[in-house]
């Protein structure tokens, strides 16, 4: 490891897929903004790096508080720069990959805007190809608070995961889902 190494002025959505834990550390949505600039800055620190991880923690944020969804979305339109007025079937057929936040954060909050469930949120974000891992992921750390993660998809991810790795979610539920 390079300790010399530090921020690279990176706007990839790397920012957006790690942040969405600060939301559940958070006490308030300045506070998840706050954090998710933090969060971003030790590697993303472009103004768009950070942006795109401020709207996911903001979005999953306010998703555990109970707000509804244009709520959450007016939220983040409020606080981006982000154009949230087109559907996922309009750019199904031409959407490419897009490692960028201000590429895919958009497109993540439109599939969670579209979407009925945890799972048809999870699908949709899938459905438009690109870097559709990361949307997927960024889709999930809202709409799992937000329309709650069905028991099958939660047993069936943690069965997958090593020993190791289940303490940690089960040391991050009792501290910050628990409370």
């Amino acid at each position: 490891m390079d300790e010399t190494r530090g921020p690279y002025h990176s706007f990839g959505n790397g920012s957006a897929m790690r942040v969405s834990a600060v939301a559940y550390v958070a006490r308030s949505s300045g506070d998840a903004l706050e954090l998710a600039a933090q969060s971003a800055a030790v590697t993303h620190n472009h103004p768009k790096g950070i942006e795109g991880a401020q709207a996911i923690a903001l979005a999953t944020f306010l998703a555990r508080q109970g707000a509804d969804k244009d709520g959450i979305l007016r939220a983040v339109t409020d606080h981006t720069s982000y154009d949230l007025a087109f559907d996922l079937d309009d750019i199904r057929q031409t959407y490419t990959f897009d490692a960028t936040c201000q590429g895919s954060v958009p497109q993540t909050l439109v599939a969670f805007r579209e979407g009925v469930d945890f799972e048809d949120t999870l699908r949709r974000a899938i459905s438009i190809g690109g870097d559709s891992d990361t949307v997927a992921c960024m889709a999930g750390a809202i709409a799992g608070p937000f329309h709650g993660v069905p028991q099958g998809i939660n047993h069936d991810v943690r069965a997958r995961l090593d020993e190791r790795l289940n303490g940690v979610l089960s040391l991050f539920d009792q501290k910050f889902i628990d409370r």
